[in-house]
């Protein structure tokens, strides 16, 4: 059973969203990680959200570049939740795929995150929260990620406080 699909509009674009998979594998949380594009393989696309929930894939997760469209692709699709990551790409930094993956009409949502690799990571971070909600097991390995992250704050100050 794929929980979260994960797309890319680029090869060019893995190692900037490899993170997401990773955190989604550390979570326990199973996923298919592939390429596809809004523009170059627009059938390929809808056939693969169309196979993804049918395998009961819960949430999308979509990075691309540039004109970004894949995550609207996707969105036009299906009613599960999308996650748009824009991808740094271009010469505009990124704004363009920002841009273009939070600016999508009534109806068709794309919740979108920072780019590329802190994109990546919260993208993983969010599609877990959202699949938490009816999986009481994911909720506690989110809490008990939390609370790691709270003590590695608590030894880095304790650590630079006895330095001083």
């Amino acid at each position: 059973m794929v929980m979260v699909g994960i797309f890319i509009g680029s090869i060019s674009d893995e190692e900037k969203i490899r993170p997401c998979a990773e955190v989604l594998a550390s979570l326990g949380i199973s996923h298919r990680f592939t390429v596809t594009s809004a523009h170059r393989t627009p059938e390929r696309t809808a056939a693969l959200v169309a196979e993804l929930e049918a395998d009961g894939c819960r949430v999308f997760i979509c990075a691309a570049g540039m004109a970004a469209h894949l995550a609207g692709a996707v969105a036009a699709k299906t009613i599960r939740p999308v996650i748009g990551i824009p991808v740094s790409a271009s010469a505009l930094g990124g704004m363009d795929a920002l841009l273009s993956t939070v600016m999508m009409p009534p109806g068709f949502p794309v919740g979108t995150v920072a780019l590329d690799k802190a994109g990546a990571r919260n993208a993983a971070w969010f599609a877990a929260q959202i699949l938490a909600l009816d999986d009481a097991a994911l909720a506690g390995r989110l809490h008990e990620a939390r609370q790691g992250f709270v003590r590695s704050v608590e030894e880095a100050a304790a650590r630079l406080e006895a330095g001083s």
